[in-house]
């Protein structure tokens, strides 16, 4: 993968994550995209159920913002922080790219462990009203 790719995804990718409008969403994941929850065991698999896990947890956020990235080859690790309800925590998103610019790996690590498990509960409510199997 070429810098270009990369400079291109995380440019689209920052400008739909700050706009909190997420539409553009499906068109940067490749079809068998693999999510991996902080929450479950297995991982989320498809454009469709990993777009719909993404939008969601963007409207449980509160004052989600990224801090830091770190960019090797065709893949990036960004540094966020955000509230669920008015706990506090950080994480990382850990993505890999295709050699389109699509993400086909995205794994997310959270801490601390009260704010992970308040998260995890408004997840599952809102993708259980959404029928997707939290």
């Amino acid at each position: 993968m070429n810098d270009e790719v990369m400079t291109r995804f995380l440019d689209r990718w920052h400008a739909m994550i700050d706009a909190r409008d997420l539409p553009a969403l499906p068109e940067l994941l490749a079809a068998d995209v693999e999510f991996r929850s902080p929450f479950a065991f297995t991982p989320y698999r498809g454009r469709p159920a990993v777009a719909a896990l993404l939008q969601t947890v963007i409207q449980v956020f509160r004052d989600f913002h990224y801090h830091r990235q770190f960019v090797a080859g065709d893949s990036v690790a960004l540094e966020f922080s955000a509230f669920v309800g008015d706990l506090s925590l950080k994480g990382i998103d850990l993505i890999r790219l295709d050699a389109d610019g699509r993400i086909v790996d995205f794994e997310v690590m959270i801490r601390p462990a009260n704010a992970l498990m308040a998260l995890g509960e408004e997840m599952g409510r809102r993708l259980a009203a959404q029928g997707i199997k939290p």
